[in-house]
C-alpha cells in the first residue's frame, strides 16, 4: 500500500491538511498491526481527529485499528461506503487496500470521507454502543 499512501498524502496536502505519517517508509514488508496501533494511539492522544490506513487488502489494518475503542475504522471500496461510514457510523478512520482500490477511486472516497459530517440522531445512540467495552 506504499504507493497509494504516497498518492493520498499528496491529495491531503493539496486539500490543505497537515499530514502526520505514521506508516511505512518504503515498499518493504511490514507488520500492519504496528501501524494500526500507532494510528489508534494518535487518535487517543488527540494528535489527530481522523486517519487513513492502508495495507494490501485493508482488512488486517482495519481489524488492528478497531481493537481500540477510540477508533471506528471503515474499510472502503466505493463512494457510497465512504459517505455512509461518516454519515451513519461516525467513522474516524478510513482504510483502503492498496492491492484492491485504484488511486482515483481512493481519492474520491477520501474526499467524500473528509467532507461528510456525522448525521447524529438515532445513529448517535448506535455509535455510543460501539464504545462499550466487550
Amino acid at each position: 500500500g506504499y504507493d497509494l499512501k504516497t498518492e493520498l498524502k499528496d491529495v491531503l496536502s493539496e486539500l490543505g491538511y497537515d499530514v502526520l505519517d505514521l506508516g511505512a517508509d518504503s515498499h518493504e514488508s511490514v507488520d500492519y498491526p504496528d501501524f494500526g496501533y500507532a494510528m489508534a494511539g494518535a487518535i487517543k492522544a488527540g494528535k489527530v481527529l481522523r486517519g487513513v490506513l492502508i495495507c494490501g487488502s485493508g482488512i488486517g489494518i482495519s481489524i488492528a485499528a478497531n481493537r481500540h475503542l477510540e477508533v471506528r475504522a471503515a474499510l472502503i471500496h466505493d463512494a457510497y461506503g465512504a459517505r455512509m461510514c461518516r454519515l451513519h457510523n461516525d467513522a474516524n478512520v478510513i482504510a483502503f487496500g492498496g492491492r484492491v482500490i485504484g488511486p482515483d477511486i481512493a481519492r474520491d472516497c477520501l474526499e467524500i470521507f473528509l467532507d461528510t459530517d456525522f448525521e447524529g440522531g438515532r445513529h448517535a445512540r448506535r455509535v455510543d454502543k460501539l464504545s462499550i467495552p466487550g
